[in-house]
């Protein structure tokens, strides 16, 4: 039987780490549950997290000091997308891309995370921040979620750091009014409008569209049902981009976005620094 509280104490000796800073308490990891993503023309592909776009940021917090608490919708094992088990994402650096592989899989509850309705059931406030790697699983269960929108207004209202990278900003729009609303009418390509949306006018960054447009032209031919950058920008936000595959990373009040996997280590420091006020 799952833990509504899933701890993960897994403190780093080290002083030498490049993110290291005292810190204490826990912070919220959301993974998606989904395996596969449908495509518009109603083929799928396999899909879940990158792999340093959760473990880079992950390990980063662990080595400073906080513990993790994993959730996902479904309280499942999440999968990792096998095209970012690559050193591409590394530094070219083998060590580095298998050293993130074995921190993942070393967190006691990656294959039992909390289900988010556990989450819910306990207390929020015990939680310093909340993170949310990409991978496209983000655009599945993670855009549409009620549950997603009650905890990220908690974080919202107390001012504490809500942080998310590459599709992981995708996230934010479960909290409005209804969001699975306004997420059918942008995969449907109506008109759409965000209802009460907590981040209208919030400065942010997610995978950019000349990003995406890449990531397409490796499907041969298939196309995504909708890009995310339109999706958010459509909604209210206030995006800004870099060049492709630079990172970027884009803080506004209590809000730290990051565009792409490359922005992974910054977005790691952003989080400490936010943290450490």
């Amino acid at each position: 039987m799952k833990k509504i509280l899933q701890r993960l104490t897994l403190v780093a000796a080290s002083t030498m780490s490049m993110f290291a800073v005292a810190g204490e308490g826990e912070v919220l990891v959301i993974l998606s549950s989904e395996t596969t993503m449908d495509l518009a023309d109603g083929q799928s592909i396999e899909t879940g997290y990158y792999l340093n776009e959760f473990g880079v940021p992950a390990k980063a917090l662990v080595d400073a000091g906080y513990e993790l608490v994993l959730a996902t919708p479904k309280g499942n094992a999440p999968q990792v997308d096998k095209k970012s088990v690559s050193t591409d994402y590394f530094d070219g650096n083998e060590a580095k891309m298998q050293s993130i592989q074995r921190f993942v899989a070393s967190l006691p509850d990656i294959k039992d995370t909390a289900s988010l309705s556990e989450i819910l059931a306990g207390d929020l406030s015990q939680y310093e921040a909340v993170f949310i790697p990409g991978g496209h699983a983000p655009l599945i269960d993670l855009a549409n979620n009620p549950e997603v929108g009650e905890i990220l207004r908690h974080f919202n209202k107390q001012g504490k750091p809500t942080a998310a990278i590459c599709h992981g900003p995708i996230t934010l729009l479960s909290a409005q009014v209804q969001p699975n609303s306004y997420y059918q009418a942008i995969k449907d390509g109506e008109k759409a409008s965000a209802n009460n949306w907590i981040y209208d006018g919030y400065k942010m960054t997610i995978f950019s569209d000349p990003e995406e447009r890449v990531f397409e032209s490796s499907l041969e031919g298939k196309k995504l049902k909708f890009y995310p950058a339109m999706a958010m920008e459509k909604a209210g936000g206030n995006m800004a981009f870099a060049s492709e595959w630079q990172p970027n990373v884009v803080v506004d009040r209590e809000l730290i976005t990051g565009q792409n996997p490359f922005s992974d280590k910054l977005l790691a420091e952003k989080l400490l620094e936010m943290l450490a006020k």
